[in-house]
């Protein structure tokens, strides 16, 4: 069972005391929240040791601007720090961080990341909307046991909604939709109580936004499949709070796996819409900043049950953070059970992408071993760059071409954008910038600073960038005619004399390349600026 996987029974957790413990931090457009799990690795699972939130409000951005406020920064600042005092007093080897729908969608979202990096050294990966989905369904897999049956899957978060088809394999479709509960509130629900004419106008937008996410997920069900509910995210978990206090007004310690219906949900939210934000405090779960933005919260789970034709929902506590612990397991090769499928999804997402573009699969995949070979008979010489970045390359070299797709002219341009916003899974938004920008840079001119699809990358990535597209472009050269002309190459590169020397082999002994060897003299002077050294080239 996947949740028996994921999953571990205290003793065990005693007897192994040399696992590691891993931090996972969600900064959120409402909240920050933190796990800290201790990774079982003789069972390949993981149990909870640790949780922490935090209510910051990011998503109170400026009107005009859209960007992050200095308030709101400050606020999210101190939280993160407070939250990494934490992980390391119960020694956590890692923490791991990702911003979500505020951090993305705000024009100062990067600068803040890197203030975040500046004031504290901690990493932060600002997530995709498709891939936040992904992560939040790898959290409810680990808490659930879905039994072979799809599961539809809903997050209500401050800024976004994500609904999500999955089975126990691997999710059949991933949305990402603009609408939440701190958004919503600040656009539709601007007094308490909430009049018939607001309440109005705000379900029939959260209709419309959530519609093509639901025509999906039903065009994904198949013949027969009767898909169960499950709910996760805050404003779920107080609203299940509520329905389910017993007649002494005592609210439950834990709620995951309790129900929430929707006839019971409905009264619920004309209850609460009539109230002003002090009377909703008084009721016992909802704290004064939840009370603010319930009723929008409330409403998107209303019209998506409705509109998704269930009647009930089950409560899962786990969620995004718990999926960001997931995907490091399953990187690091800590999980083989069938989520191991879920694993080879940065490739499964490229090849996907690379299909929908109508790529030149044989051609890229030779470029694409030809760049991998230049990478690691560069490694210690002409660069340092670790295996995950490798993988960028990798991708970067499957999808250079993709722009073809578009036009011919300018392609590398096109190439960039599609890649940029085709919503590859698998990858933070920062390593999609890295791969748009290196097959960005296979052709035509080299990285420059006045480049506008740069200026959002930190100077490490701008480093990749310029050294990986160097390495793409000799490769893209040595398969000019595209019939596998060149089936191995051998580097050697002298630092004292500043010369490096590439020999060839044919795979037609009688094939002199000449047509190879002419688009590399063509492309090499970008390579040897950027490494600063002269490249000759000899037939091996």
């Amino acid at each position: 069972m996947v949740n028996a996987v994921l999953e571990s029974s205290s003793p065990i957790e005693r007897q192994v005391s040399t696992d590691p413990i891993i931090a996972a931090i969600d900064i959120g457009t409402n909240s920050i929240h933190m796990v800290v799990v201790r990774i079982v690795t003789s069972l390949l699972a993981f149990t909870i040791i640790a949780r922490e939130k935090e209510t910051v409000r990011l998503g109170d951005r400026d009107p005009q601007t859209g960007n992050l406020t200095p308030e709101a920064i400050t606020r999210a600042i101190g939280a993160i720090k407070r939250c990494q005092e934490v992980a390391k007093s119960l020694n956590a080897h890692q923490i791991l961080a990702v911003a979500t729908s505020a951090v993305r969608e705000a024009p100062n979202g990067h600068e803040f990341v890197r203030s975040i990096e500046t004031e504290l050294g901690l990493a932060v990966n600002i997530i995709s909307g498709q891939e936040e989905a992904r992560r939040i369904y790898l959290g409810v897999l680990s808490g659930v046991e879905f039994n072979n049956t799809p599961h539809l899957i809903i997050d209500i978060g401050g800024g976004s909604t994500e609904l999500i088809l999955g089975d126990s394999d691997e999710p059949r479709t991933l949305s990402s939709t603009k609408i939440g509960a701190v958004r919503l509130t600040a656009e539709f629900v601007p007094k308490n109580p909430v009049s018939d004419r607001e309440l109005i106008y705000l379900q029939a937008f959260v209709r419309g936004q959530l519609e093509r996410a639901t025509d999906e997920i039903k065009a994904n069900l198949r013949s027969g499949e009767t898909p169960k509910l499950v709910g996760t995210s805050g404003t779920i978990e107080t609203l299940a709070a509520i329905l389910n206090t017993d007649k002494n007004g005592q609210i439950p310690d834990r709620i995951h796996g309790f129900e929430i219906r929707l006839p019971e949900l409905r009264n619920l939210i004309h209850r609460l819409r009539r109230m002003t934000v002090a009377e909703r405090t008084t009721i016992e779960g909802i704290s004064e900043r939840r009370a603010e933005i319930i009723v929008a919260g409330a409403v998107i789970l209303q019209e998506a049950m409705a509109m998704l034709g269930m009647q009930s929902l089950s409560v899962c506590e786990r969620s995004l953070r718990e999926g960001v612990i997931v995907d490091w397991m399953l990187t690091q090769g800590l999980i083989e059970d069938r989520l191991k499928y879920q694993g080879s999804i940065r490739e499964r997402s490229t090849l996907k992408i690379a299909g929908k573009y109508g790529v030149d699969r044989p051609h890229s995949e030779r470029v694409a071993e030809l760049a991998l070979s230049l990478f690691d008979q560069t490694y210690g010489q002409l660069h340092t760059w670790d295996k995950s970045v490798r993988h960028l390359l990798w991708s970067a070299a499957i999808l250079h071409n993709s722009g073809h797709f578009v036009s011919h002219d300018a392609h590398h341009k096109h190439s960039y954008y599609l890649i940029r916003y085709g919503e590859l899974l698998g990858y933070t938004e920062a390593e999609i910038d890295t791969i748009a920008n290196i097959a960005r840079y296979h052709r035509k001119s080299a990285p420059k600073k006045k480049h506008q699809n740069l200026q959002n990358l930190s100077k490490e990535q701008k480093s990749i960038v310029s050294q990986l597209s160097a390495l793409l472009r000799v490769a893209v050269a040595l398969d000019r005619r595209r019939i596998g002309a060149i089936k191995d190459v051998s580097l050697n590169c002298d630092l004292t004399s500043r010369e490096c020397h590439l020999t060839f082999f044919p795979t037609d002994p009688t094939d002199a390349c000449v047509l190879e060897c002419w688009s590399l003299d063509y492309k090499k002077p970008v390579f040897e600026t950027e490494f600063n050294l002269k490249l000759s080239t000899t037939r091996g």
